[in-house]
């Protein structure tokens, strides 16, 4: 007893003891406190201020946000925060609050810009710093200083879209108290990081590596994650990761309520794994290569309530079993390849006694069937997003029963039928898409009766063909006030719709191909509307525009293809697209056009009757990126100002009055494609300088009065890009340079109507254009081009990437059609009529198996019409008249259906049909050159081959006779019954025809 109370006294004196020394050591660190701070100061630490200052000498603030770090109390400096008692700096808070977030000037320019320069490393003295944000500022692509892995007390690290660089550092994993680490690289691509680190991070609640290049941790980035169990979100997005176990030994991060691993690269199934997490409310791996169908799975993710698979190559079915998901508020699965119908999969979601879906997002894939009637069972749902896909059939009419959607998207299917009236009974919508579709029908007010909270409206279908016709009342108010409108080949007319009467905060406003006529009446300008969009193309609308709507900026104004007069309207500066084509707009160009309009990127003001010349003006639209001013009445020179316009990439000014040479200023459009100077009087050789236009995809100078030869550099390394050329009809003289042979994607050439002599180049085998397909890239141009095909002109736009052209016709050119030329298997038209051409037809034309235009008349060329011809199945235009031709007309496969007299006229001993006249044995056309060569080269082995069979001939009757006439003499036995053998047959057919000859009357009896 005395033993225990003499224990129990001891370590009462040792508490005492200790706390004694504490008390002593918290006296002593409050004087060294009072001691660092400035006499007279109640403040920071003077040590933690004087660190502060040497970081803040080392920055970059350009709008002086660091004004208020002046003073002896660093504590009420902005973004600084200490402890109240220690008066320790515990936080620094320099988050640069961008132009969305923070207050504008009234010019509307930004207060602040970021933060730069070099992190100082005396942020090391603030020993008790827990909280670090820098984010959104921009160090200029600097590595993530190492020695923040030493501030051991950080429990928050933001340097998210801070321009960070490099690799991640691993002495961050020193950190084990962080619970906060936010590195998201929105800007830079960075070096390949390690992520063993990790896993040291015990604390950690958040994790945000977006955008940093992790394929270094391919193999154990998931190990070294699932080492923190306290960790709630993980963010790797974009992060170059290809590897995702299918299974783990244990799951030890089952808190993760968010998990974000989109934009990454995995090529494999959804991971089983992810289905054990119970505590999981947001999933996302959109834009992955996953594979295979949702397994079952996953239906274990019962709390789930956001869940993505955006953008994957997820294929297969969708699963049943994600029907018992019941729990979900958010379903997105856009993006992938899911195939198949979704009726059971509707159906088992609408069966949920407790649903509380709310988004349902299936878009943009391969999905199939009608849309079920349980649809409209789910009345949780607010967005229904079931675009981009191929449903067929008609919107079910249960979809009426969704009190609380506010968002449908149904465009781009195959849904047909009419529209139904329920549809109008939704209250609570904000968003109807349903565009690209095969509606037909009538929409009346019934459809739109209810829908009060309707704000954006999209009805159209990507044809001309218009089957819906929209019948409303002229009196009739609608209950909603839309701020976009969007209704395209549906008739609205023929009046403009008055029902738009009431809607006054319209933003956008696109009635294209609705089949209205007459004049846009008054009630409509005096709206007083701010628009972004105003597009009423392809109707019949008419009288004069008025200068007074008012635009956004950037905005977009459309009037092609009416009946609209007088002068061009000019409008706002924030207008950047401006479309006026095909109308009847007079008068000159405004000359004013690029002071009044000075942010315009698109003008097109083609198919008008404009007159005068091309404004200086346009020079100080020095965003113009299209410039088409085609078809009209204008004259003059082109201006000297291109190099003003560096960043256009049409130009168009083709069917006008113009003359002059090209001026050399064009050179400096380094970003064109497009240049079009046909049909004008332009004249001249082509200036040097053009050849600084390396982008250009098509060059068209035809129709003009240009001369001279033709440029080798349009050749050599300036234009390998280009994919047209034509010189058509001016009066270009020399030869063909062989430097065109290497415009390797060449596909339309076009030389006709010149003075160009000398032979067809070999080398013109070598324009791959016309022997293989383009390429994606190739395809995605736009352009308009006028060519002579099937016997006429012709004008290609939307389809021109498929043409392919090769023409020459009507020049000088001498000598023989090279053998080359039939390398070109692409080519669709070739015209090589009205030259001097000598020779024959080469004999492998057939090759060239996708022509359908052939024109060889008016040459010089002799010989048969090669046989091989007869393989041109697509062949339906073929003039071969005016020639020296021989022989016979091949009758086989296509020239079946070419029997026009015409094709093959002027050729005197040409015969057969469909001429007059016949062939007899002296039309036999003598071998081609080609031909007697081709037997040259087989004449050994033809030899050979007859010199073969009869030595096999006479060698097999040698061994048959003597294999049956040796065995004979060999052998008595076989020779005796070969002869009884003989005698029987011998007496066997006498016994059959003498009684023949005794029934028979002799002539002598």
């Amino acid at each position: 007893m005395e033993h225990n109370i003499f224990t129990v006294a001891i370590k009462f004196h040792l508490v005492l003891t200790i706390l004694t020394l504490e008390s002593i050591q918290l006296s002593f660190s409050l004087a060294n406190l009072d001691g660092d701070r400035d006499h007279g100061v109640v403040g920071c630490l003077k040590m933690e201020r004087k660190a502060l200052l040497e970081f803040k000498q080392g920055l970059k603030d350009p709008s002086n946000q660091l004004s208020s770090w002046v003073g002896g109390d660093c504590c009420k400096w902005r973004g600084v925060g200490c402890n109240n008692i220690t008066r320790r700096v515990v936080q620094l808070d320099l988050r640069y609050m961008n132009s969305n977030d923070m207050d504008l000037q009234g010019d509307g320019e930004a207060v602040e810009y970021p933060i730069g320069g070099e992190i100082n490393p005396s942020l090391l003295i603030l020993k008790d710093l827990s909280y670090l944000d820098l984010s959104m500022n921009d160090f200029g692509g600097v590595q993530i200083p190492h020695f923040l892995g030493s501030l051991v007390k950080l429990e928050y690290l933001n340097l998210s879209g801070a321009n960070f660089g490099g690799a991640i550092p691993p002495s961050l994993g020193n950190l084990s108290r962080l619970s906060y680490l936010d590195l998201n690289n929105v800007y830079l691509q960075s070096n390949e990081s390690e992520l063993h680190w990790i896993s040291n991070l015990s604390s950690l609640k958040y994790l945000n590596l977006n955008g940093w290049n992790l394929e270094k941790a391919n193999t154990y980035w998931l190990q070294a994650v699932n080492m923190i169990p306290s960790l709630l979100e993980l963010h790797l997005s974009s992060c170059s990761i290809s590897n995702i176990p299918p299974t783990l030994p244990f799951v030890n991060f089952t808190s993760l309520s968010v998990i974000d691993l989109s934009n990454n690269v995995f090529n494999t199934k959804i991971p089983t794994w992810l289905f054990s997490l119970n505590s999981l409310i947001y999933l996302d791996l959109n834009s992955n290569n996953f594979k295979g169908v949702l397994p079952d799975a996953i239906t274990n993710i019962t709390s789930l309530h956001t869940l993505h698979l955006h953008e994957n190559s997820l294929e297969g079915q969708l699963s049943r079993n994600l029907g018992k998901l019941c729990n979900l508020q958010t379903l997105k699965l856009s993006g992938n390849k899911f195939i198949g119908e979704i009726s059971y999969f509707i159906n088992d979601l609408s069966r949920c006694s407790n649903n509380s879906l709310e988004a349902l997002d299936l878009g943009f894939n391969a999905l199939t069937g009608y849309l079920p009637e349980s649809l409209g069972f789910i009345k949780s749902l607010k967005s229904i997003q079931l675009w981009h896909n191929s449903f067929q059939g008609s919107i079910p009419a249960s979809i009426g029963n969704l009190s609380c959607v506010k968002e449908i998207y149904l465009s781009n299917n195959q849904l047909s039928g009419n529209i139904p009236i329920s549809l109008g009974q939704l209250s609570t919508l904000v968003v109807l898409e349903i565009k690209d579709n095969n509606f037909e029908g009538v929409i009346t007010e019934a459809h739109l009766a209810n829908l009060s909270s309707l704000n954006e409206l999209t009805i159209y279908k990507d044809s001309p063909n218009v089957t819906l016709i929209f019948n409303i009342s002229s009196n009739w108010i609608p209950p909603f006030q839309l701020t976009y409108i969007e209704i395209r080949s549906c008739q609205l007319g023929p009046n403009f719709p008055p029902w738009l009467k009431s809607q006054n905060k319209l933003a956008t406003v696109v009635l294209n191909n609705a089949r209205i006529s007459g004049v846009i009446p008054n009630w409509f300008w005096q709206l007083n509307l701010q628009l972004d969009k105003f597009d009423v193309a392809y109707n019949q609308l008419s009288g004069r525009v008025p200068n007074t709507l008012r635009f956004n900026n950037p905005s977009t104004v459309d009037l092609s293809s009416n009946l609209y007069e007088g002068p061009l309207p000019l409008w706002s500066s924030n207008i950047t697209m401006l479309y006026l084509r095909d109308n009847h707009f007079s008068g000159p160009i405004p000359p004013n056009i690029g002071e009044v309009m000075p942010f315009l990127s698109d003008l097109d003001i083609s198919i008008n009757s404009l007159t005068g010349t091309i404004p200086l003006s346009i020079s100080k639209i020095t965003g113009l990126t299209t410039l088409v001013i085609s078809n009209n009445k204008l004259s003059g020179k082109i201006p000297d100002f291109w190099n003003d316009l560096s960043f256009l990439y049409i130009v168009d000014v083709s069917n006008n009055s113009l003359s002059g040479t090209i001026p050399s200023s064009i050179g400096f459009l380094n970003n064109i494609r497009f240049l079009v100077l046909s049909k004008n009087n332009f004249s001249g050789e082509l200036p040097s300088s053009l050849k600084n236009c390396s982008e250009l995809i098509s060059l068209d100078l035809s129709e003009n009065k240009f001369f001279g030869e033709i440029p080798t550099w349009l050749g050599e390394k300036y234009m390998r890009s280009l994919l047209i050329l034509s010189l058509r009809s001016n009066s270009f003289t020399g030869i063909i340079p062989t430097q065109l042979c290497t415009l390797s994607t060449l596909h339309i050439l076009d030389f006709s109507h010149n003075n160009i002599s000398g032979h067809i180049p070999k080398c013109i085998g070598n324009l791959n254009g016309l022997k293989s397909e383009l390429t994606e890239n190739d395809i995605t141009y736009q352009g308009k081009l006028q060519i002579v095909a099937k016997g006429k002109k012709l004008e290609y736009d939307f389809i021109l990437y498929l043409v392919n052209s090769l023409d020459l016709s009507d020049n000088n050119l001498s000598g023989e059609i090279p053998m080359e030329l039939t390398r070109l298997i692409l080519l669709g038209t070739l015209n090589l009529s009205m030259n001097h051409l000598t020779g024959n037809i080469p004999s492998m034309i057939g090759d060239c198996e996708k022509l359908e235009t052939l024109d060889l008349s008016m040459n010089n060329l002799s010989g048969p019409i090669p046989q091989s011809m007869s393989s041109l199945t697509f062949l339906n235009h073929l003039n071969l008249s005016y020639n020296n031709l021989s022989g016979n007309i091949p009758t086989k496969n296509q020239f079946q259906t070419l029997n026009d007299a015409s094709i093959y006229e002027g050729n005197p001993s040409l015969c057969g049909d469909p001429l007059p006249r016949k062939c007899d044995e002296s039309d036999q056309h003598p071998q081609t050159p080609e031909e007697d060569a081709e037997e040259k080269d087989g004449g050994v082995g033809h030899v050979f081959e007859k010199m073969g069979f009869v030595i096999c001939t006479v060698m097999g009757f040698v061994v048959g006779f003597w294999v049956v006439l040796g065995s004979l003499i060999v052998k008595r036995t076989w020779r005796m019954a070969y002869f009884n053998f003989v005698d029987r047959v011998k007496e066997r057919f006498l016994e059959f025809l003498l009684p023949l000859f005794i029934k028979k009357k002799m002539p002598w009896d």
